[in-house]
């Protein structure tokens, strides 16, 4: 008897030991293979109506266009260095920016063919596209973000900067963009409409700031340094940091979940680190394991999966990793 009922005691407590354990913040759901793609793999963007990811594979001078639902890829040839990459769906158009010979590169969404090409001359970095306005921005050169009109096809303006731009993001609610500007060693806030600078924020003894990401309904902007790796959250109104946490190493892409508030950071050191807002605000919550060299990635709010792009490695062929976030 007593042994019977020592048998059910410990199944019991066996039974609430694996109802209270949480469940990953991220789940591994599959890998799609990027076929025969060598060195780095940069960002990515999204064609929603296609359901179709487009990857910068910088290394090897091609884009890949993903199938999603048939799990199947596609390379595009002809590219140099492509870095950043943009998806308009008002035109129905792909923006590639090539930091080799400093282009954008313009296809048409139906079939992917070459519809354009705007020169801006140095080290085309970052894509962002504002739809509401029909406008592409780039980052580039020694600090700017070039201004394209998406019907034409032609840069209409600059908006300088201190030093060469990497991740930003726009505010179309005020007009302003936020810029990270790691030659600088600031964050540019600028007015998009009179292409000024308003302000820099500085976080002293934080250097190398290349990821970023904004909330904003709750009015932050996320940025991730790499030297020592750090995120920090700002407040947008001002600048103010609201919080500083540790990150892991060679960060490039930070998202933020609007739904479950939580951030995924993605690092070339192996991992996506995930963050969760709470009462008392941002705080670690979890380090899911990658691959060294896995820094870029994407997450689509309207597909609920953060897509990780893995480079080819004597450990795992070049592949887009697929992530479900947990309830």
């Amino acid at each position: 008897m007593r042994l019977a009922q020592t048998l059910v005691a410990i199944a019991v407590g066996l039974s609430a030991a694996t109802a209270g354990a949480a469940e990953p913040a991220l789940v591994l759901e599959g890998k799609i293979p990027l076929g025969k793609v060598s060195g780095r793999i940069d960002h990515l963007a999204v064609d929603l109506q296609r359901r179709r990811l487009l990857v910068a594979e910088l290394g090897n001078d091609t884009v890949g266009a993903v199938d999603l639902r048939t799990m199947t890829a596609r390379t595009l040839e002809g590219f140099r260095e492509p870095q950043g990459i943009g998806y308009a769906r008002s035109t129905d158009e792909i923006y590639v920016a090539n930091a080799g010979d400093g282009s954008v590169r313009i296809l048409a969404g139906e079939d992917l063919a070459p519809k354009g090409r705007i020169e801006l001359g140095d080290d085309a970095d970052n894509v962002r596209i504002d739809a509401s306005a029909s406008r592409v921005f780039v980052g580039y050169g020694k600090g700017a973000l070039a201004v394209i009109d998406a019907p034409s096809y032609r840069k209409v303006g600059d908006i300088p900067l201190k030093g060469h731009p990497e991740s930003f993001q726009l505010d179309p609610a005020t007009g302003r963009a936020f810029v990270n500007v790691p030659d600088a060693g600031h964050v540019a806030v600028v007015d998009i409409a009179s292409a000024r600078q308003l302000a820099a924020w500085q976080v002293p003894g934080l250097r190398s700031n290349f990821p970023m990401a904004i909330d904003n309904d709750g009015g932050q902007v996320f940025v991730a340094f790499r030297r020592p790796a750090k995120l920090v959250v700002f407040a947008a109104r001002d600048g103010t940091v609201v919080n500083t946490l540790d990150l892991c190493d060679d960060s490039d892409d930070i998202f933020f979940d609007a739904p479950r508030h939580h951030l995924y950071a993605s690092c070339g050191a192996g991992a996506v680190d995930v963050f969760e807002r709470g009462p008392q605000g941002w705080a670690y919550r979890e380090r899911i394991p990658t691959v060294s060299g896995a820094r870029t990635s994407l997450f689509v709010p309207e597909l609920d999966r953060l897509y990780v792009a893995v480079r080819a490695s004597g450990r795992e062929p070049p592949a887009l990793w697929v992530f479900r976030p947990a309830p």
